[in-house]
């Protein structure tokens, strides 16, 4: 068994820098690597389980925290798309080697599948992206999601303001949702063509969540032209899918790999 390591990534420059919390745990591949939800971090609940059944089987895993989360420096508020992908292609480039099974949660999964198609791009030598485990994908989150749901009071505010503050179930303190973070999302959009991984992919979700439709993962699954895709239902499952049998279910579905 191996320990989990803390190490620090400097990502960007000049204003741009920021450093980039990781922790590593060393074992055998293929490798797990961790892509969390917005406003969420790498300590989460089911991030935490996965780096348990990574000890338990000598597995490798990869967890890290986006700019502006977590233990990671930077300021939420400059966070786009763009930048958590690139927070996500350094760590990647840096940490992680031989193949990979990149799991993303909400957020996580619109990154995981962005990583893959610039990783093919790049043909990185180091490592590969062996599958992809999807939970409650908010692929185009920031356009089918908030943008196209939002009133006109809303979309006014954003534009005029910068900002909205949108009240969240899941903290005390409000989402600051920015007219940044909207516009470079529309430059990132995956559901308007169709998409490649190269790998196996497992998508699982809940259709009681309030803030990813089941719809949406059902509009996403048929966005895969060749991949082995499939899409499991949980029929009482939220948006998190942390409860215990929720976890089990995501186990399984590593193991698969």
């Amino acid at each position: 068994m191996h320990d989990v390591c803390l190490k620090f990534l400097e990502v960007g420059t000049g204003k741009a820098a920021r450093r980039i919390a990781v922790r590593i745990r060393q074992g055998a591949t293929p490798a797990l690597l961790w892509l969390g939800g917005f406003k969420s971090d790498m300590n989460g609940i089911k991030a935490q389980a996965l780096d348990r059944w990574a000890n338990e089987q000598g597995r490798a895993i990869t967890r890290f925290d986006y700019s502006g989360h977590g233990e990671s420096g930077g300021n939420f508020l400059t966070g786009t798309i763009s930048r958590w992908l690139e927070d996500s292609l350094a760590v990647f480039d840096a940490f992680c080697r031989g193949p990979q099974i990149v799991i993303g949660s909400s957020m996580g999964a619109w990154l995981a599948l962005l990583l893959t198609r610039e990783h093919t791009r790049r043909k990185h030598p180091g490592a590969s992206v062996a599958g992809l485990v999807l939970i409650a994908p908010a692929v185009d989150f920031t356009e089918e999601l908030m943008w196209k749901r939002f009133s006109p009071e809303v979309k006014c505010e954003i534009e005029q303001k910068g900002v909205w503050h949108r009240p969240s179930q899941y903290s005390q303190e409000p989402y600051p949702i920015t007219r940044d973070l909207i516009e470079d999302g529309r430059r990132q959009l995956l559901l308007d063509g169709m998409i490649e991984t190269g790998c196996p992919v497992r998508i699982l979700q809940g259709v009681q969540d309030p803030d990813v439709p089941w719809q949406h993962a059902i509009e996403l699954t048929a966005r895969f032209a060749q991949d082995d895709v499939v899409l499991t239902l949980v029929k009482d499952g939220d948006h998190r899918l942390s409860r215990p049998e929720d976890i089990e279910r995501l186990l399984a579905t590593v193991a698969e790999f």
